[in-house]
């Protein structure tokens, strides 16, 4: 009975799942592919070999290719240096970066519909803890 109850509130919701509170057109994803295959794709149209993308990130060719292909995660900590070197916004690379991380999880651990509305309850319990805990502070 839950899981059929779970299944129509997905349909009700025509699967589109985003933050209550935000205007989807504005979240829309700039990507249409995978993060790695995004990087390729900047790479490319700047004319940047894979030796010279990955010297520029710190990174060695072996890695990079690995993230390209999809068989590696990318790192986090180069993001402000993708943005740098790309000249693309962080708060949006960053967007895509993480959007694409949770789109992961919870596809690959084939969680309910309804996944992402509990986070954004659990954003907003951290959001006001963390008020309640910096108001306390002296």
């Amino acid at each position: 009975m839950e899981k059929k109850r779970i299944k129509k509130n997905c349909e009700l919701e025509n699967t589109d799942l985003y933050l209550s509170m935000i205007d989807k057109h504005k979240t829309s994803s700039q990507m249409k592919e995978s993060f790695g295959e995004y990087i390729r794709k900047l790479r490319n149209e700047k004319g940047l070999t894979l030796t010279q993308l990955a010297a520029r990130l710190d990174l060695d060719s072996a890695n990079l290719s690995k993230i390209e292909n999809g068989k590696r995660d990318f790192d986090e900590k180069r993001l402000e240096k993708l943005s740098e070197i790309f000249e693309l916004d962080i708060i949006n690379l960053k967007k895509e970066f993480y959007s694409e991380m949770i789109a992961r999880k919870i596809y690959s651990v084939d969680c309910p519909c309804d996944t992402l509305h509990l986070a954004e309850q659990k954003i907003n319990y951290l959001k006001q803890n963390n008020i309640k805990q910096t108001a306390i502070k002296f």
